[in-house]
């Protein structure tokens, strides 16, 4: 589960995600009794059930899912004194069950939803996706209204998940930023709630009372305190019949909401503070208090933000980055029901001096209302804001939780009237806001000075939401996509296959809204002996692609691929119908003619230099390289091979930029590769396109796949002490000769999946996280050649440095366990359903299908493939499963690295 999600500036302006609807009275409705309905806007409408509760329907046909979404209006704000984090511990609690319902991850697994849960200042929700079909549905509908009321709470379910949420704590205590940002809330606000993370306070987490938490529980968790919202494929009058019968039954509640009055006040100085860890890089941070996100100035200050942070065309990153005083540069809005904070600041590389980018930084906010936003800057932070949503009105998966911060500031609405009012904010509005609260004495940074002329700032109450909406009339969307059918067979007799110039092509036409495409490029050039010694040099000029071309400078280049509605990367991103032919031209130019500019290099450079060092004392980055430098066998300047840190940073260094430019002329083409395209396009008219683009485009050197093979090495155990991280790392591995192809590959994945591949639900999840409160998260995974035959098992997990002997222990036991008693017809059927629905729920999403007809043209096959996996999935039979784990799982032969501070786990270190 999330803690704090973070509402960035106006929702309505930059995340928020919807899809475009059906049409109002596209379905005949008859309502249950009490039901009343509400307002309608594009496609969502809202129905009120006698006992409070709100109901939003939004049927959309177009993809085979459901997203069932309840958002409670309660948050961190209204924890009381010793409470803090008790909103995102209820939170966790919420998924241990309840009489009707007393094993939720498990049901979630079985059923392959998706699912999660998150909890913010204002607001708690959850929500899940998963296959459409009415058992399914309604089965989440009353698992939903019996945990509304009746969840356990119970004292036993707190003892071990306290541990788990403290670890979730103590993984982000290892973060500088994450750090950073706490200190920054606490030290920016004196009274309100604010001023404390999510996540809560340690003592508070360990000691929180069960009778606090549940008093908590049946305060908030009410049907006049929720919002229920179900998207996607459904029969809305039976819905809401269903609803009806599972939350009516509900009884409205005797008590009020308890009233929240405290208010901030206003800042009377700038305020400093400094926080002194053990770490790899520098920060500089500001904070300004700024309205809430119902006041008028909010859109505007998200503008301000944009225009700042944005990179490569922030004026914040041409003024620190491109200058090479600092690495990043970042700003975002946490805000929300009330005033909120501006946080802008830099990364700075260690051993450069942080003063000279503090003065810097402080100067080009506070003078950015002395300089208005140019027309140019405004036009592109519409585009960029427009492009984001287009985009996310397009994913009806996502709609729960965008509407979950809309629904937290009064009315869901409100998503749809900060769209609306995107076009008419004017660079007057952007230069006003930003000189009312960004200014001194509304700072926060670090230090206090005395001022008989305080330069405070002022924050305006909030107006109702009745006025903000007064005028507000919604609009009415069509949709446009086809019912898409996502079985293996119709996949196949979808596609096109075809080969152009050296390029294996896949195109599956299909309707989509927002005539949406997702486009997947491979292009392979050099083999294992032209590429010894150049895989720095190859990552350099990969990374310098998007840096600038013989046409445009890397500012220019952004805005193209905007204009061009292009997100994702050079080879694999989305585009639209209409800009396809552009788009593919746009990403060959790219491909072809990129510039590699000296001053961009240089940045790279150093880019990569402060991202490596920030890596040297996080504990799961050193288990992993340390286990990987173990298991490499390949000699140094092979491409297989595993670089260590001095290795990698060493050669960054000595990186001549005329060695990139060399290895791209040489290297780079289209000789081989693989082009899949899914979505609403034309494939004549690409089939041109594709010939245009990339035809006679070749690559100068040999190419030939490169072979991966395991190294036959001994057991490994090594610890790794990591002084002042609060939190450990275990990771285990064990090399295994396997292909897909393999007879026992199916038998073996499936019993991984239950061992340790489900979410909460799983042998190693059960006895980690639900049983002893060691971990957060952790998991097992399967690996299998789909060529070679270097297969292998992993496992690994995050745990306190004192927890971590317990940690290795406690997963020792299951694997013995597991291999000794074997796993039971209830697992595997349980298995057996998750993982056929999630492959199912994949193939209806484009970019997974177009990425996945790249790697079948690449290995000569088709989806006829994984529907001959999938048969055999649901053949296997427990004993062949049990047999499988038996045969390749060998526990002696398992390497361990654990990664902790020894002086934190003192007796308990792993031995």
């Amino acid at each position: 589960m999330t803690p704090n999600a973070k509402r960035v500036a106006v929702c309505g302006l930059m995340v928020c995600s919807l899809s475009f609807l059906a049409p109002q009275g596209a379905w005949a409705q008859t309502l249950p009794a009490g039901v009343t309905k509400g307002p309608s806007v594009e496609g969502i409408t809202e129905y009120h059930l006698p006992n409070g509760l709100k109901v939003l329907l939004f049927p959309d046909a177009s993809k085979p899912t459901v997203t069932v979404n309840v958002t409670y209006l309660v948050g961190s704000r209204h924890e009381n004194y010793g409470e803090t984090g008790m909103a995102h511990l209820l939170e966790h609690m919420m998924f241990k069950g309840s009489p009707k319902n007393r094993s939720i991850p498990k049901e979630f697994n079985e059923r392959g939803m998706e699912f999660n849960g998150t909890t913010s200042f204002d607001r708690t929700n959850y929500y899940e996706v998963f296959q459409a079909g009415n058992d399914n549905l309604k089965w989440a509908l009353d698992m939903e209204a019996d945990r509304m009321v009746h969840s356990f709470i119970a004292r036993k379910d707190l003892d071990s998940e306290m541990t788990v949420v403290r670890n979730e704590y103590e993984s982000g205590e290892n973060q500088p930023f994450s750090v950073l940002l706490k200190r920054m809330q606490s030290i920016a606000y004196d009274w309100h709630s604010y001023g404390r993370s999510t996540i809560g306070n340690r003592s508070d987490i360990e000691n929180v009372r069960i009778e606090n938490l549940q008093a908590f529980y049946r305060t908030y968790y009410q049907p006049d305190n929720a919002v229920l919202l179900v998207a996607g494929k459904f029969d809305p009058s039976q819905t809401l019949a269903w609803i009806s019968k599972s939350f009516g039954a509900i009884p409205k509640p005797k008590r009020k909401l308890p009233p929240f009055w405290t208010v901030e006040p206003t800042q009377d100085g700038e305020r400093c503070f400094t926080v002194r860890r053990k770490g790899d890089m520098q920060i500089v941070a500001l904070g300004y208090k700024i309205p809430s996100a119902l006041q008028a100035d909010a859109d505007p200050l998200s503008f301000m933000s944009e225009i700042l942070g944005d990179t490569p065309t922030g004026r914040l990153h041409k003024a620190l980055v491109e200058t090479g005083m600092a690495a990043e540069v970042f700003s975002f809005g946490q805000t929300g029901y009330a005033p909120g904070l501006e946080v802008i600041g830099a990364v700075v590389k260690v051993g450069q001096p942080v003063e000279p980018v503090r003065d810097a930084l402080i100067a080009a906010v506070e003078n950015f209302a002395k300089t208005p936003p140019t027309a140019e800057e405004m036009e592109r932070t519409r585009r960029n804001f427009a492009n984001g949503i287009e985009k996310a009105l397009n994913d009806p998966q996502k709609v729960g939780v965008t509407l979950s911060e809309e629904i937290a500031l009064g009315d869901w609405r409100l998503l749809f009237e900060g769209r609306d009012k995107l076009d008419h904010i004017t660079p007057e509005q952007v230069s006003a806001a930003a000189a009312r609260y960004l200014r001194r004495d509304n700072r926060t940074l670090g230090q206090f000075l005395p001022d008989d002329a305080p330069q405070r700032a002022e924050i305006p109450p909030a107006p109702t939401v009745q006025e903000v909406m007064k005028d507000f009339k919604g609009k009415v969307a069509t949709l446009s996509s086809e019912a898409f059918d996502p079985s293996q067979a119709n996949i196949d007799a979808r596609t096109q296959i075809q080969t152009i110039g050296g390029l294996k092509v896949a195109m599956l036409p299909k309707k989509n809204r927002g005539e949406a495409v997702s486009v997947d490029l491979h292009l392979h050039w050099g083999d294992e002996h032209n590429l010894f010694g150049k895989s720095t040099i190859m990552a350099a000029a990969s990374d310098m692609l998007m840096r600038g071309t013989s046409k445009y400078s890397r500012t220019e280049l952004a805005d193209a691929f905007a204009k061009l509605k292009i997100s994702g990367s050079l080879y694999h991103f989305d585009t639209t119908g209409p800009n396809l032919d552009q788009a593919l031209r746009l990403v060959s130019h790219v491909l072809k003619e990129a510039s590699f500019p000296a001053a961009e290099f240089e940045q790279m450079r150093q880019q990569w230099i402060v991202s490596i060092e920030s890596s040297r004392n996080e504990p799961q980055s050193l288990a992993h390289q340390a286990m990987s430098e173990y298991y490499n066998h390949y000699p140094k300047g092979d491409p297989r091979a595993v670089k260590t840190v001095d290795e990698q940073l060493a050669e960054i260094r000595a990186l001549k930029l005329e060695d990139v430019v060399a290895f791209h002329r040489q290297y780079y083409g289209a000789s081989h590769g693989e082009l899949s395209i899914v979505g609403d396009f034309d494939p004549a008219a690409t089939s041109k396109t594709i010939a245009d683009s990339f035809n006679g485009w070749d690559s100068q050197v040999a190419y030939a796949r490169i072979t991966n093979t395991n190294a036959d090495k001994p057991a490994l155990h090594q610890h790794i002490n990591t002084p002042d991280k609060e939190n450990g790392y275990y990771e285990a591995r064990l090399n295994l000769d396997l292909n897909v192809n393999d007879p026992d590959y199916p038998a073996l994945e499936v019993a991984t999946y239950i061992f340790g591949g489900g979410s909460l639900k799983s042998r190693l999840m059960d006895r980690i996280r639900q049983k002893d409160g060691l971990s957060y998260g952790g998991g097992a995974d399967i690996g299998a050649g789909e060529i070679d035959r270097a297969g292998g098992f992993g496992m690994g997990a995050i745990a306190a440095p004192q927890n971590l002997g317990k940690l290795e222990a406690a997963i020792r036991e299951e694997l013995d366990r597991a291999l000794k008693d074997g796993f039971t017809a209830a697992e595997l059927a349980g298995a057996k359903s998750g993982l056929l629905q999630q492959r199912l729920q994949n193939r209806s999403k484009d970019e997974v299908l177009a990425a996945g007809w790249s790697r079948n043209l690449f290995l000569g096959r088709s989806y006829a493939w994984s529907k001959a996996f999938e048969d055999k999935v649901k053949a296997l039979t427990v004993e062949q499963v049990n047999a499988a784990f038996r045969k390749f799982i060998t526990p002696a032969k398992l390497s361990v690295v654990t990664a902790g501070d020894d002086a934190k786990a003192g007796a308990a270190k792993p031995q």
